[in-house]
Formats: C-alpha cells, structure tokens, sequence
C-alpha cells in the first residue's frame, strides 16, 4: 500500500504522462499498471524519482514504456 506522499507523486506522474501522451489519466494508469511499472519501477524507487525534474521523469518513463513494447 503507497503512503500519502507516493499516492500525490503518483498522480503527478499519470497527469505529467496523460499531458505528454495526449491520453486520459485512467488510460495512463492501465499502461503503467499492464507493464508493471507502477509497481516495479515508480512506487520502489519513489525516494530517488520523486527528487527528480518533470521532464526528465516524463522522458524515462516514456522511454521505459516503449521498450516494454506500448506505443505512446
């Protein structure tokens, strides 16, 4: 279960991509989820992602999506 302060970086993180991809957040939330990458990648490394600058988390987590094999 994410604390309070994961939940809030979470949803920056979906509107950030939802802005990016042109998608709605809750299409956003199916790819991280479908990928694993909310829950391998976004939720444990919370403590170094969330220090980081929009556009580069927005960049890593397209790039990380597309070599998951999603198009966006």
């Amino acid at each position: 279960m994410c604390k309070e302060n994961e939940l809030v970086f979470l949803i920056f993180i979906l509107y950030s991509l939802a802005d990016k991809w042109n998608k709605t957040p809750a299409v956003v939330y199916n790819i991280l989820n479908s990928t694993g990458i909310l829950d391998n990648y976004v939720i444990p490394g919370y403590d170094v992602l969330h220090t980081l600058g929009k556009e580069y988390l927005v960049e890593d987590i397209t790039e990380y999506v597309r070599e998951k094999g999603v198009c966006v």
